[in-house]
């Protein structure tokens, strides 16, 4: 199989190699923007974490600036400019834009559009006093040029261990980091040493201007899925030895998530599922069928963020499973490195950010 992978690894790093070659000789033109624009992207596909940061941005700015959200909406079932609001569903807007603007909705813009030019320009034509436009998934569209580009890459899978797709993950040639501005190394172990921070900035082998941060998750106590089916709290401190916990997943690498219950007493069984999956009929009977046979005094039904959004619009998840229905929220948290350097003062700073 690798001998079939590595020409087609060959031709497809060719062909996004000319690519790039046409926007760094300036054939192509990158769009550059009065309002300051962050770019959040990675190289590989998928499973880096940059909802939660693109989350953690905005949470950090949006009490002091005017922000905006710019993602394509991959996966939703419309077209062009869709601009978030109360009435919105993930099938509006995809999944995670949905997310974003369920928790900052009140406090930023959220806005899908597959042209982000286009879409930059219809949010300055109906926000033309914003201060920052934060473009999710960003580095491989290369049609706008951000201020300040931040490139995410998982610390147990770095970008410059990957391969090209399709013998790796990358989409992107590893030198193409050399376009970002800032790198995170997210997902971080909470046991680092300071010895494994220098062999990562070490490995990283940046540019003296790019500036090196890490990160971790941080998990927050179980929320329901629907709230007014939920008739008690759950908290996974209180389940024991003799209760069960079934694990629904439709994220790109959900080691990350099942790794943080392997530090509780309770039985843990995991049903994975394609990342940005719609669960359909079957996939549910298949999700009420496993929890049925799971033993336990107690039980109960832990997802993702993004899995929530999905499930609590679904029409075929049943109303006797709703109750033991849970997500377990996340956030990301910048943990210091080689030094102390201040991640969102370093952005602001780059951004030249002016306070409203």
């Amino acid at each position: 199989m690798v001998g079939i992978l590595t020409p087609l690894s060959w031709i497809y790093g060719a062909v996004t190699g000319v690519r790039n070659w046409l926007f760094d000789s300036n054939i192509l033109k990158e769009e550059e923007y009065d309002v300051p624009i962050v770019g959040v992207g990675n190289i590989t596909v998928g499973g880096t974490g940059k909802t939660p940061h693109v989350e953690y941005i905005v949470s950090q700015m949006a009490a002091d600036y005017k922000v905006a959200v710019l993602s394509r909406g991959y996966k939703r079932k419309t077209k062009g400019f869709v601009l978030a609001n109360s009435k919105s569903t993930p099938d509006l807007l995809g999944d995670e834009p949905y997310q974003i603007y369920q928790k900052f909705g009140m406090r930023a813009h959220v806005a899908v559009c597959e042209n982000r030019r286009k879409g930059i320009s219809e949010l300055l034509r109906l926000f033309p006093d914003l201060q920052l436009i934060v473009l999710d998934d960003s580095f491989q569209h290369r049609w706008v040029k951000p201020k300040v580009s931040v490139l995410l890459t998982d610390y147990s899978r770095p970008f410059y261990k990957d391969h090209l797709l399709p013998l790796g993950r990358l989409r992107e040639s590893p030198v193409q980091v050399n376009r970002a501005d800032m790198v995170v190394v997210t997902k971080c172990p909470d046991d680092l040493m300071p010895i494994n921070f220098r062999i990562a900035s070490k490995d990283l082998d940046l540019m003296k201007f790019q500036k090196l941060f890490f990160s971790r998750y941080e998990y927050g106590s179980l929320k329901p899925v629907f709230p007014d089916d939920a008739p008690y709290h759950a908290s996974l401190t209180q389940l024991g030895a003799e209760d069960s916990v079934l694990l629904l997943t439709g994220i790109a690498h959900p080691r990350y998530f099942v790794r943080h219950f392997k530090n509780y007493p309770f039985s843990v069984k995991v049903d994975h599922y394609p990342d940005h999956h719609d669960f359909g009929r079957d996939d549910i009977d298949d999700i009420c069928a496993r929890f049925q046979s799971m033993p336990g005094r107690r039980k109960i039904i832990v997802t993702t963020e993004k899995d929530a959004v999905r499930l609590m619009f679904n029409p075929y998840f049943p109303q006797s499973l709703k109750p033991f229905t849970f997500y377990l929220p996340v956030s990301v948290k910048m943990v210091n490195g080689i030094d102390d350097k201040n991640f969102i003062e370093e952005l602001k700073n780059s951004l030249d950010l002016k306070e409203s």
